[in-house]
């Protein structure tokens, strides 16, 4: 999917330890078995994330017939009437749940303790078994708690294969990597999407999300694929260890995590509402038929797959800075498009507005691990995550709000996305630029 990196790094899948040069100021990086983006390794985390996305955002796809199945719909002009319970409902649920991934901060930091490989398959497996009985649910506000339980295993899971993957790959290839998790956690998220669209009549909200059996039951396959990388072998090899999750607030750390923690809660309070709405706004306000939405996702996830490869290009030969700046405009922007009241320009805005996200993904997902060293590194991917949580449910919260005052969905996403934006922009301007340089060379 992407190209291979220069002849030089041809030999990066050996499995013979690499060692890089000294970096900027003559600092040296450890010998290092360093793997391409495309390793057996790397993909098998990749797949991983795949699993998580599945599971993750079945809650989202199916919201409308979730609406439509506890609720009661009737006809009217209110949202209640029309998706079978009320926008503020619909908003604290989703925000419940979004909040429950509050859980993952101390989940994906116990991977700085214990290692990358056991906390990936373990919360994997711990999160599609909760989703999966999620569909047991006897009423609306028991599928939110079930699903919120396994909501924060799947969020670290998703966390800690980012880390994993950029931590097995050199500067050449961790936008790649980085790129190949987003593309594996899409792809599962939008097959959701996709197998609610076709087969709504068929499976209802409670057979989609038994669907989540599957890919638990092929999780085992992936273990011996799935490896510890070197940078945290090295790491924990040593004496001292920081305190997981609290250790990656020491003073060192503390000014870059409160930026990147200020940079997530901006990015989610778009992306939350923005991909939580849209298709109980598509089903239940616009009464977009099932296969035209299927169509909608697989064009978006088409857009997303190109979105990555730009976007890794543009991380490693541009900066990180740049195109995570290119890709939240572009979120803010189209994300206020979809919302705008007509079939044309919620198609646009949404597969333009994945395009932007996945532009987004490789050069956040770089820039966040690289601006951390190891020791706390899968720590502070839980911060982002918990950040990115808080950000998420008060844009649920407050879209759901404004939206139900008149049904002014678009109203909600201008007054919520676009300053957001602007703030993710101007918050890039406190971080330093981290494209070819490894994080040794910036934590030596």
């Amino acid at each position: 999917m992407w190209p291979h990196c220069c002849a030089s790094h041809e030999q990066m899948s050996d499995p013979t330890p690499q060692v890089s040069s000294s970096g900027d100021g003559g600092v040296p990086v450890p010998a290092l078995r360093l793997l391409r983006w495309d390793d057996p390794a790397v993909v098998a985390v990749a797949l991983v994330a795949l699993a998580s996305g599945f599971g993750q955002f079945g809650a989202v796809a199916a919201l409308g017939d979730v609406a439509k199945g506890f609720g009661q719909v009737r006809h009217g002009a209110t949202i209640a009437d029309q998706a079978g319970l009320s926008g503020t409902a619909l908003g604290i649920g989703l925000a419940i749940i979004r909040l429950a991934s509050l859980g993952a901060l101390p989940i994906a930091g116990l991977a700085d303790r214990f290692g990358r490989r056991a906390l990936l398959l373990g919360s994997a497996a711990g999160g599609l078994a909760l989703t999966a009985g999620a569909s047991l649910s006897p009423s609306y506000w028991w599928f939110i708690a079930i699903f919120a339980f396994g909501r924060p295993l799947l969020s670290a899971t998703n966390a800690v294969a980012e880390v994993s993957a950029a931590e097995q790959t050199g500067t050449d290839n961790r936008a790649k990597a980085v790129a190949l998790i987003a593309a594996g956690y899409g792809v599962g998220a939008g097959l959701t999407a996709v197998l609610h669209g076709l087969f709504l009549g068929v499976l209802g909200f409670r057979g989609l999300f038994a669907l989540a059996l599957i890919p638990l039951v092929l999780l085992p396959a992936l273990r011996r694929r799935v490896t510890e990388p070197d940078r945290f072998e090295i790491e924990a090899a040593k004496t001292d260890h920081p305190l997981p999750v609290l250790g990656a607030v020491g003073p060192e750390f503390r000014r870059r995590l409160a930026i990147m923690a200020a940079m997530a809660f901006s990015v989610s309070l778009i992306t939350g509402p923005a991909t939580s709405f849209v298709f109980l706004y598509a089903q239940n306000i616009l009464r977009v038929p099932g296969y035209t939405t299927a169509a909608m996702v697989v064009g978006a996830g088409l857009a997303g797959l190109g979105g990555l490869v730009l976007g890794q290009w543009l991380a490693d030969h541009r900066g990180r800075r740049p195109t995570v700046t290119i890709g939240i405009v572009g979120i803010g922007c189209f994300g206020f498009l979809s919302y705008t009241g007509s079939t044309a320009a919620l198609l646009c805005g949404y597969i333009f507005g994945v395009l932007a996200g996945s532009v987004l993904a490789p050069g956040i997902g770089s820039l966040l691990n690289e601006l951390f060293p190891t020791s706390v590194r899968s720590s502070v991917s839980g911060w982002w995550v918990a950040a990115g949580v808080i950000g998420a449910a008060a844009g649920l919260i407050a879209f759901g709000a404004i939206a139900d005052v008149g049904n002014e969905f678009g109203l909600a996403a201008l007054i919520i996305f676009l300053p957001a934006s602007a703030a993710v922009a101007l918050l890039l301007c406190l971080v330093p630029e981290t494209r070819g340089r490894e994080p040794e060379q910036l934590w030596p």
